[in-house]
């Protein structure tokens, strides 16, 4: 069965209990189901991982390289947090690895604080979902399932 990786980074293991006027009620676990129950209804595996570590980020990045490679993984679907504006090292990992990556952010990244205005990871992705909430999370696996020419419905 084709896979996807959900890979979360810093912080982010504290949904539901950090600045939820920001990013909602709703759990890393809650997300975590949302985003298998998305995969089941579109007929692909859904992995996720948090870390609050980029090197374990970067490490993930490097694995789904393989199963791009071998068409098991179709691509990552990414909130980086923090390190959305500050990794050079995530942005080269994207890119070298060849992963289709879609990024993801809860809030509106842009009409926040002037520093998360810019993304290390932007240029990198094959595209970037922004404000939608956690359903902006279903969506980056949609447009992976999309475009990887699968069916979406």
């Amino acid at each position: 069965m084709k896979s996807i990786l959900v890979l979360n980074g810093p912080n982010l293991n504290l949904l539901g209990v950090r600045e939820p006027e920001q990013y909602g009620s709703q759990t890393l676990a809650d997300v975590e189901q949302l985003c298998r129950d998305a995969g089941q209804r579109l007929g692909i595996e859904v992995d996720c991982l948090q870390s609050n570590h980029e090197g374990v980020m970067i490490d993930a990045i490097h694995a789904a390289r393989e199963g791009v490679l071998d068409g098991s993984v179709l691509g990552i679907v990414l909130n980086a947090g923090a390190y959305t504006h500050t990794s050079v090292a995530l942005h080269d990992a994207i890119k070298g690895s060849e992963v289709p990556v879609m990024e993801v952010h809860i809030s509106n990244v842009h009409a926040r604080e002037p520093f998360r205005h810019h993304s290390y990871i932007s240029p990198a992705a094959a595209g970037i979902i922004v404000g939608l909430g956690v359903d902006g999370y279903v969506l980056g696996i949609e447009a992976l399932v999309r475009k990887a020419g699968l069916p979406t419905s």
